[in-house]
């Protein structure tokens, strides 16, 4: 059998800290998993900045509130559904991911949780596992799937690397350039493509 893993943000919904970058004017925030491989770095600045700044839970959760998935999204999610299973493995939180699943009608997600203190300050972030997207595609291997992988950012190249098959979708240049063997889609309309041709096979 076969099962699809995919990133979530800047596959199917817009980068949220580059949103709340965007509506807080810090552009230290806009760093991503595209800039900076090393996730602990990344959120222990994210984090400081927070503290700096004085943001809350609620400031972060207002600016996710007024995100939509990037247009085709859901189609293609839809359409993935009724071909094979697909689950997102995703760095997000918890906290921050439940509207967007709501518009992208829930899909299955893997990813992380954030610690709140009672005046709604983030105060640290709890992964729900190391590494969990590479160890989330050997774990479905040993259950006996084909694991077809994409993303778009340096934390997604173990998790495609480890895959049965995988790929990257819109990554940028800097990352296409570090890894140049793995395959490139960059719209859903190729990406609908590629996945039919791997289904296929």
């Amino acid at each position: 059998m076969k099962i699809l893993v995919a990133d979530l943000e800047g596959v199917f919904v817009p980068e949220i800290w580059i949103s709340v970058a965007k509506k807080t004017g810090i552009d230290e925030l806009k760093l991503t998993t595209r800039d900076i491989s090393d996730y602990d770095i990344l959120m222990t600045k994210r984090l400081a900045i927070l503290k700096e700044n004085n943001l809350k839970i609620e400031d972060i959760k207002d600016v996710i509130a007024s995100l939509e998935p990037f247009e085709g999204a859901l189609d293609i999610l839809n359409w993935i559904r009724k071909e094979t299973q697909i689950i997102l493995l995703s760095d997000t939180f918890e906290e921050f991911a439940k509207p967007l699943m709501k518009k992208l009608n829930y899909p299955t997600l893997f990813c992380h949780t954030l610690t709140i203190d009672k005046q709604n300050n983030i105060t640290d972030y709890n992964l729900r596992i190391d590494n969990q997207k590479h160890r989330a595609v050997k774990a479905l291997k040993k259950l006996n799937y084909h694991v077809i992988a994409f993303g778009d950012s340096y934390n997604d190249i173990k998790m495609i690397q480890e895959a049965s098959q995988g790929f990257f979708f819109k990554p940028p240049d800097s990352v296409i350039a570090g890894f140049p063997k793995i395959p490139v889609t960059r719209d859903y309309f190729e990406l609908k493509t590629m996945i039919k041709t791997l289904l296929d096979k």
